[in-house]
């Protein structure tokens, strides 16, 4: 049993005569669900939850203590400041807000690289959100343990209600993070992605000072042990497109890059379901008929209880919460080599962006601090309809340090390896969000294969007059018209209008960013859009 050294945390632990045994398993987590209410189970017998107003992250509600070590690290401008005095009275408060609940706990590692590895536990008065999180990291002796890994505590309240004259917090909800100290607390909220989300960013402060580039990726191996990259933000693509029988997976959300390769920093998988089908997304739909798994916001028929994934009344951002074990073909000690393939996804809702380029290294440096995509609806809160956004690092909620700090890393990473680099449109064609059509999910998938089978590497180029990457002027399989977006377009004159608006948003987001010479890399467009 861990040794608490924080007095409140093992207060928490130490006074609760009902205390739940620590690291109990699914059937009798998914027992006490159901007991507890709330839960029910499907027809296979996953566990079917609700979160109530929270039906996707609160990134606004996000807080990380200002101290010695954060003080002149932490990219500010992108996160909300917390006092020490302020968090020492929210993780109080918290604590004592469950003194009368039973409390379920998990002991649990993050990251597969036992040299850069988090012991992570968990405190929660919900069954169902501790299994949850075991779904999601690691079970201790499913890889090997490192010798000393950084200890990791987050206090789940998902029912106290913060006060921010008291704690310092904008609402009653709040995420907090103690980085010094490796301690988290998330209360008012039982969007469970939250507790997820905690350790990423916890991963993504510390990693960096290691020599390890966090990204915010899916990644898998083909037939010779070749590492494939994947980043995008939530709603692009990263978990389908790298479920593939044919290609192993080693994660398919977070992971570090050392000078040796990559690692998964989970165990598991937080799938979208939204639409999901047994015929596209063969492996997910699989997994959500598993006993254990969490499927969060998914309507079920009220007799059958057979989800139904195309029932969006709760929100869009339905998920599924699964060990990684349940896939058919996964990577062995969820680590793989040095990349020889970086993918960046984006959603565009302007149809703009061709289905597939090519990128310099220097532009794969640029889209990766762009991060641009379209934030999809129900991702998070208060969003009710995709909107053309641009997240640094395919991921800026999630990171900490400035966004230059994970860019330096990338360039130098790909300097060192000699990975080719692709963007990959999983957005619109013939018009923008309301007026063309969402890019197949087979014509992505064969661009995908071309560009990681080597198909493209001899394949006729058109250089993009706007955004100046290399675009394949035909592929074997897919209409040469869809290669062209200006071509699938009624009106051209309206795609030119719409692309010179979107270069110039690009300009405008990346002024914040890099120097000229990064800029250079970014479209070619004399003014900024107004």
């Amino acid at each position: 049993m861990r040794d608490f050294s924080h007095p409140t945390l093992r207060a928490a632990i130490e006074t609760r005569a009902t205390y739940c045994s620590a690291n109990e398993v699914a059937p009798a987590l998914v027992a006490k669900a159901l007991s507890a209410g709330g839960a029910t189970l499907t027809a296979d017998g996953a566990l079917s939850v609700t979160t109530g107003a929270f039906t996707g992250r609160s990134p606004k509600d996000k807080f990380i203590v200002r101290d010695a070590l954060t003080k002149d690290k932490v990219w500010w401008d992108n996160t909300a400041a917390m006092s020490p005095n302020q968090f020492e009275l929210l993780l109080a408060d918290a604590s004592a807000s469950l003194a009368d609940k039973d409390l379920f706990r998990q002991d649990l590692l993050a990251g597969a690289d036992p040299r850069h590895q988090f012991a992570v536990t968990v405190l929660t008065p919900s069954a169902w959100h501790a299994l949850f999180i075991a779904n999601l990291l690691i079970r201790p002796g499913d890889i090997e343990r490192g010798t000393s890994p950084a200890e990791v505590t987050i206090l789940h309240a998902p029912h106290f209600k913060a006060d921010p004259a008291r704690h310092g917090s904008r609402t009653e909800t709040v995420i907090a993070l103690d980085m010094s100290r490796n301690i988290v607390v998330i209360a008012g909220t039982l969007y469970a992605g939250e507790i997820k989300k905690s350790v990423f960013s916890l991963f993504n402060f510390h990693a960096p000072l290691n020599d390890v580039l966090p990204m915010h990726c899916s990644a898998n191996l083909n037939e010779k042990g070749e590492t494939a990259l994947f980043f995008g933000l939530s709603g692009t693509g990263k978990t389908t497109l790298s479920n593939d029988p044919a290609r192993p997976l080693i994660g398919d959300d977070e992971h570090g890059w050392s000078t040796d390769g990559v690692f998964n920093l989970e165990g598991g998988c937080y799938a979208k379901t939204v639409k999901l089908s047994a015929n596209a997304e063969p492996e997910i739909f699989a997994a959500t008929r598993k006993f254990g798994t969490v499927l969060e916001n998914v309507v079920l028929d009220p007799t059958t209880h057979v989800p139904d994934f195309n029932d969006t009344s709760l929100t869009e951002n339905t998920r599924a919460a699964y060990s990684i074990e349940v896939l058919p073909s996964i990577a062995k000690g969820s680590i793989g080599g040095v990349p020889n393939t970086v993918v960046f996804l984006t959603a565009d809702a302007f149809g703009v962006l061709p289905p597939i380029a090519r990128l310099t290294p220097e532009q794969a440096v640029y889209h990766f601090l762009s991060g641009y995509t379209a934030k999809v609806a129900g991702t998070e809160r208060g969003v009710t309809e995709p909107q053309a956004t641009f997240s640094a690092c395919f991921g800026a909620p999630f990171m900490p340090l400035h966004p230059g700090v994970y860019g330096e890393m990338l360039a130098e990473r790909l300097r060192s390896s000699g990975a080719g680099a692709w963007l990959i449109n999983t957005g619109w064609t013939g018009g923008g969000y309301g007026v063309g059509r969402r890019i197949d999910l087979a014509s992505t998938r064969r661009l995908l294969n071309a560009a990681l089978n080597g198909e493209l590497d001899g394949a006729e180029m058109r250089e993009d007059e706007l955004f100046g990457f290399a675009v394949p002027k035909a592929v074997k399989g897919i209409a040469p018209k869809l290669l062209n977006p200006r071509q699938t377009w009624a009106d051209t004159s309206a795609y030119d209008q719409q692309a010179e608006h979107l270069a110039g948003l690009f300009q405008q987001n990346f002024v914040k960013f890099g120097t000229d010479a990064d800029a250079a890399a970014g479209p070619k467009l004399a003014h900024a859009a107004e």
